[in-house]
């Protein structure tokens, strides 16, 4: 199992900070064996579960023209037609996928192209689940041209304890469907933002897998 560059520090730190609390115990209170085996059985839970919120699973791209694949593993939380205030600023269909603590968190271009647009916006941290998280939470938001001229908007949004999102790409630079473009650290939301016409291949509650679930076809010209 490999592990995310945005998890060596944490791990790191929480490495550090377990072994110390661990080692004060045993020499500081070298009669409390129960209390020694439970911080020690919770110190090992905890860096367990760090582990595997950093994981980084190797991933076979194989490209797929005409569709748009999904950006994160999760859950399908939305699919309705709504208006996109930000960049398009006309009705759109959107696609919520809700990522827990327990998914992978890191976020793949749903399509090849050219990134147009990406923008930052700090604010509150409603749950992810929120209706208004999509416009009132700290949020990055990314726009990939394709080669036919179609838009897709893709936007990270953190949670209650997502308190970073991380973003890699900029505008100009040509991107390649499946691979990496961001992390959301601690449990978070991404949207889509697709053409009306586009034609949509999942349903709500259903899981996806990061560059390689299709989540939507898109019309051809």
């Amino acid at each position: 199992m490999t592990i995310h560059r945005e998890g060596y520090s944490i791990l790191l730190i929480a490495l550090l900070i377990l072994t110390t609390l661990n080692m004060l115990l045993y020499y500081l209170a070298p009669q409390k064996i129960v209390l020694q085996n439970a911080v020690l059985v919770a110190s090992i839970i905890i860096f367990l579960f760090l582990l595997q919120f950093f994981r980084n699973p190797p991933l076979k791209i194989q490209l797929q023209e005409g569709k748009v694949l999904a950006p994160a593993d999760g859950k399908v939380v939305v699919i309705e037609e709504t208006t996109e205030s930000e960049y398009f600023k006309d009705k759109r269909k959107q696609i919520s996928i809700f990522m827990s603590p327990l998914n992978v968190h890191v976020n793949r271009v749903p399509v090849s192209g050219v990134v147009k647009y990406v923008r930052y916006h700090s604010g509150s941290y409603l749950v992810a689940w929120h209706p208004k998280s999509s416009t009132e939470n700290e949020r990055n938001t990314v726009v990939i041209r394709q080669r036919d001229g179609k838009e897709i908007l893709v936007r990270q949004i953190a949670g209650v304890l997502a308190r970073r999102i991380c973003c890699y790409v900029k505008e100009g630079q040509r991107v390649v469907q499946g691979t990496e473009f961001g992390f959301i650290k601690f449990g978070s939301r991404v949207d889509v933002f697709l053409p009306l016409n586009a034609k949509i291949t999942v349903q709500l509650h259903q899981k996806t897998t990061a560059g390689k679930t299709v989540i939507a076809e898109l019309a051809q010209n």
